[in-house]
């Protein structure tokens, strides 16, 4: 991280962008294929034609731009997701930086960038692959510690603990209601959350999951017809936008 570190600010920030576009492309052609069951590190094509797409086709977000949405060969339009999967991931970048410098902002970056693509997949399949949630938890054991000041001994606390937790609660619902109230990817993720963000701040973390998933429910009921109860709520979308907010927040909140 020592040269990273050396960066200025603005070409830190700058260049953490430049690194989530490129994540972001990969993100989102893993989102897209993963769940089809196709190879995420086939050559891409266009979905109209089939032609295999070359390099100034595959630069992110220029490409698009350039091309105005279009196949360059048959015009068919190109899925606008991939665009926002490659903002989002630079927005991520940038905004770690920005807030963060340093390695502690790098890490928060990672982090960010380890979370959008389960986040993803949770909103649009209510899947939450578990080689990308042990992916998470590897990589937090490994490398957080200098992103909160959190010891190896806290975080691996904190993916016990999140596992532990979430798993009794699925399991207290399944007793009382006789049904799932909670996909198994759920503690998972929510573990390897731990392992990043350590035991302290994952309170906080879960506060803000819960949250933000109860006031999605009650929206889509207002939406919808089905009841409270039955709604399916993407939790790992709500856990995962919650620990990326919990970073800058933490530290805040325990300062004494």
């Amino acid at each position: 991280m020592t040269i990273l570190d050396a960066l200025p600010f603005g070409m830190g920030v700058a260049f953490a962008a430049l690194i989530g576009l490129a994540f972001g492309s990969f993100i989102a052609t893993l989102v897209l294929r993963w769940p089809a069951g196709r190879s995420v590190l086939g050559r891409s094509q266009c979905d109209g034609c089939g032609r295999s797409l070359g390099a100034l086709d595959l630069v992110p977000l220029l490409s698009a731009l350039a091309s105005r949405g279009r196949c360059r060969t048959c015009r068919a339009a190109i899925d606008p997701f991939h665009s926002r999967v490659e903002l989002g991931s630079a927005l991520i970048g940038a905004v770690a930086l920005a807030l963060l410098p340093g390695t502690a902002g790098w890490l928060w970056a990672l982090f960010g960038w380890l979370l959008l693509p389960l986040a993803l997949l949770d909103a649009r399949h209510f899947w939450l692959p578990d080689r990308l949630s042990a992916l998470l938890a590897v990589a937090g054991l490994l490398l957080a510690g200098p992103m909160l000041g959190t010891p190896l001994f806290d975080r691996w606390v904190g993916a016990l603990a999140g596992g532990l937790i979430l798993a009794l609660i699925a399991w207290t619902y399944r007793r009382a209601r006789n049904a799932h109230g909670m996909g198994g990817g759920d503690p998972k993720l929510v573990a390897a959350i731990g392992a990043w963000i350590g035991w302290q701040a994952l309170p906080l973390m879960l506060l803000l999951a819960s949250l933000g998933g109860i006031v999605w429910a009650l929206i889509a009921q207002r939406k919808g017809d089905q009841p409270l109860a039955e709604q399916r709520v993407p939790f790992g979308v709500f856990a995962c936008t919650a620990a990326f907010a919990t970073v800058p927040l933490w530290p805040l909140l325990s300062a004494r």
